[in-house]
């Protein structure tokens, strides 16, 4: 799932009012999880996403209760756009959920805070169904710092462009796939193309302010935003700027459409199923959503590049699944976290149409054996030579609040308050800043 922050459909927000109840030997809490006198073991989990994904989140819930009768689980929805702040508010009030989705900007402040558990032990104890060996190395990001591990993740989610194939055809445009196929899927060739589309009353793209929405056209332009000894070089790399220019100026000229301004509700999503928007970038996750419509025609495509190359590295989102701290059952709750993200867990979520990409080697097929959408192998391409938040090449997620303080800054570009120059400006500020407020 993402990530990175993205506007997905609104659902309510569940709470249960369920009596606290210790279990023996556990530290004390307020959680909504608790013993009923059976004996049973009443857990709860948390999560956000479109109701097509927490259909997919339940298959593992479902999974683990049928393996242990005596556990019940209940997931929490809560909507994307204030997940992270609702969690923060629920942990300092000590009665957040047993269990939690986390996005890759959240974790570090929370392993900061210390509100949730070290899993390091447990992962390689017997009791554990995920075997950190069978993960992709480049995925864990923030999740691990200092040879501990503080989250797992339940999936990825590399980004590709999802395309509405009758939009282009109606507009008398070629296919990506058909340029692709000929080596011409670059941004000459995309900025032609948005051109066309918005000719004939259509947005070519909705454009987002996340790291992942940002650092794919760096990425896709070969360039930096810090480089090998960890230093953050977006404001000296001219290739940087340049990808910065080019998507403030397709935004500018109306042939992209910044997410961040559209009406209350209507989001990426929306966007796209409603015929606005030809293009959109984001993982798996909007694939069950879309493909419910049965008139919708999509497929996915590569960010085009501008090196002279196919492709080029994209932003992977990754969201984890980690403990909260103060559990009453702590040691179920990791049981049952190992395996929501174990092999056999991530193969019950995501076949069929599920909504990621598995972040555990051995069961790739399982994305491209329904064939929706046809070249749903270009997932597992991008998967290959993608980048997670935390990884050497995007630092911001190490450090607390940074990358939500560098959508704020992108925002105003987006917006066209700010030049790209000046953008680029304030980014490097920001960072120094915040580099030297998290050593304090």
């Amino acid at each position: 799932m993402k990530r990175s922050k993205f506007t997905l459909s609104a659902m309510g927000l569940v709470l249960l009012a369920l009596p606290v109840m210790q279990g023996c030997g556990g530290p004390e809490t307020k959680s909504e999880s608790g013993s009923a006198a059976n004996g049973s073991i009443n857990l709860t989990m948390g999560a956000w996403g479109n109701p097509a994904e927490l259909k997919v989140y339940q298959k593992g819930i479902d999974a683990y209760m049928e393996k242990n009768p005596n556990v019940q689980i209940k997931l929490i929805p809560t909507p994307s756009d204030g997940y992270e702040q609702k969690l923060l508010t629920q942990l300092s009030g000590n009665n957040a959920p047993d269990v939690f989705y986390v996005g890759d900007g959240t974790m570090s402040r929370l392993i900061k805070n210390q509100s949730i558990a070290e899993l390091t032990e447990f992962l390689n104890s017997p009791d554990s169904a995920a075997k950190l060996d069978e993960y992709s190395p480049g995925l864990w990001g923030v999740a691990k710092q200092d040879d501990k591990y503080y989250g797992v993740m339940v999936d990825c989610n590399p980004l590709v462009l999802y395309y509405n194939k009758k939009l282009f055809q109606d507009a008398g445009v070629k296919l990506p796939q058909e340029y692709f196929d000929a080596g011409e899927w670059n941004w000459e060739t995309f900025d032609q193309v948005t051109a066309k589309l918005k000719e004939a009353g259509k947005y070519g793209f909705v454009q987002e302010k996340s790291w992942s929405g940002m650092s794919s056209w760096i990425w896709a332009n070969g360039g930096k935003i810090y480089d090998e000894q960890g230093n953050y070089v977006l404001d000296k790399d001219p290739k940087s700027l340049e990808a910065v220019k080019f998507v403030a100026r397709l935004v500018q000229n109306k042939q992209s459409v910044y997410a961040g301004s559209l009406p209350q509700g209507q989001g990426v999503d929306a966007m796209f199923l409603s015929n606005q928007a030809a293009m959109v970038a984001a993982g798996r996750w909007l694939t069950p959503l879309f493909s419910t419509n049965k008139s919708l025609d999509f497929d996915y495509i590569p960010y085009p590049t501008n090196t002279g190359n196919k492709t080029e590295p994209a932003a992977v989102a990754t969201a984890y699944m980690a403990v909260n701290k103060n559990s009453a059952h702590a040691q179920e709750a990791m049981k049952f976290l190992s395996f929501y993200v174990s092999k056999e867990g991530q193969k019950i979520r995501l076949s069929e149409t599920g909504n990621a990409v598995p972040s555990v080697t051995g069961i790739d097929e399982i994305v491209t054996a329904n064939g929706i959408p046809p070249h749903a192998q270009y997932l597992l391409d991008a998967r290959k030579i993608g980048v997670a938040a935390g990884s050497p090449q995007q630092l911001d997620a190490r450090v607390a609040g940074l990358s939500k303080d560098a959508e704020d800054i992108y925002d105003l570009m987006l917006l066209g308050k700010d030049t790209p120059e000046t953008t680029v400006q304030k980014l490097a500020a920001k960072v120094k800043q915040k580099i030297a407020e998290d050593k304090q």
